[in-house]
């Protein structure tokens, strides 16, 4: 995808000349494969739009990224972390413990989280039931939690053709994988009354405890084969799906909206997911994308805060931005971010 020139009133995010006493100029970027795409095309605009060599991006899942991200303060560890969730308290706590302690947290927009197909075959209209129906280990049956029998479609739905039962789905790492479990797997196990069959029956010295435990139960996915952990980014995915017609993928919106001509697109309780369907919190599997920059790297790796704030600019990820065009929801909120940013304002409250 090209990006346009940006006019010089659109830099008003003035390009500074590089800091002369450092050993590395670039910044350094890692973490989600959904926020990927997005980082990529704004480092490639930055580079060529300011007086900074182009940020270096790596992919690597959420998880793994923000892992990086809390290694440490200096020139030997990354300056960004991009997730597709927002970080977790234990890596918060992971970051402190290694000396990054002031973390400004950037949400850049929303993202929707889809569940493609090959375009040639069957279409679905799905509910966060037939996943839970369809991948979970344990399903319930008549009173009783037994291992999921499930072979093809139409053992979970009548109404769904009989394909064998095949998911790509994110591998624990990515971010994506969690919104799904929270937001598909968890949701159709309270849908069909096996969460609360497991809290009924979970172990624990408190009632938190005991939904943990549940919670756990519910989440937990076949290891049959029918579900398979892509531990890649989402071009492994599709991979999977055009060696093997029956498969169906888990996405970002972004990269079936930029493969529509290979993939075709489910429902998700009744909702075509697009950007304006995530925009209006229509569709029901829908998250926010975020970065983290280490504030102590700021004035100490050239160009890192021209580059956040680049990133978050109304003609880069608002509305007509070219983050738009690509697939991301611009967000309402965009205005408070950029504030927030400017002050280089922590997760703490700092600034």
């Amino acid at each position: 995808m090209s990006f346009m020139k940006l006019t010089a009133s659109a830099l008003t995010i003035a390009a500074v000349s590089a800091t002369a006493a450092t050993a590395r100029d670039q910044v350094q970027v890692a973490g989600s494969s959904t926020v990927l795409p997005y980082a990529s095309i704004v480092a490639e605009a930055f580079g060529e739009n300011f007086d900074f060599p182009t940020p270096v991006v790596e992919s690597g899942g959420s998880s793994a990224g923000l892992k990086r991200f809390c290694e440490g303060v200096g020139e030997n560890t990354i300056d960004i972390a991009n997730a597709s969730r927002a970080i977790k308290e234990k890596e918060i706590k992971a970051c402190a413990e290694a000396g990054v302690t002031n973390i400004i947290e950037v949400r850049i927009g929303y993202d929707g989280i889809v569940f493609a197909s090959d375009i040639n075959g069957n279409e679905f209209a799905y509910t966060p039931t037939d996943w839970f129906l369809a991948l979970s280990n344990e399903i319930l049956v008549d009173g009783k939690m037994v291992a999921n029998p499930n072979k093809t479609w139409a053992d979970v739905n009548a109404a769904f053709p009989a394909q064998n039962i095949q998911a790509f789905i994110p591998g624990t790492k990515h971010g994506t994988r969690e919104v799904f479990e929270d937001k598909v797997i968890l949701a159709g196990c309270e849908a069909t009354g096996a969460f609360e069959h497991l809290l009924a029956h979970a172990e624990g010295d408190t009632p938190k405890a005991q939904k943990k435990a549940a919670e756990k139960a519910c989440i937990a996915l076949r290891t049959d084969g029918v579900s398979v952990d892509i531990d890649g980014d989402y071009t492994e995915t599709l991979a999977r799906i055009e060696s093997n017609k029956d498969g169906i993928g888990v996405f970002g919106l972004a990269f079936y909206e930029n493969n529509t001509d290979k993939l075709q697109v489910a429902t998700m309780s009744g909702i075509v997911p697009s950007t304006e369907s995530i925009a209006t919190g229509e569709y029901p599997v829908s998250r926010p994308l975020f970065f983290y920059v280490k504030k102590a790297h700021i004035g100490v790796i050239p160009g890192l805060k021209e580059f956040a704030e680049f990133f978050i600019s109304d003609e880069v990820a608002g509305p007509d931005g070219p983050l738009s065009e690509y697939g991301l929801v611009a967000d309402p909120e965009l205005s408070e971010t950029q504030n927030a940013v400017a002050d280089e304002a922590t997760m703490g409250g700092n600034s």
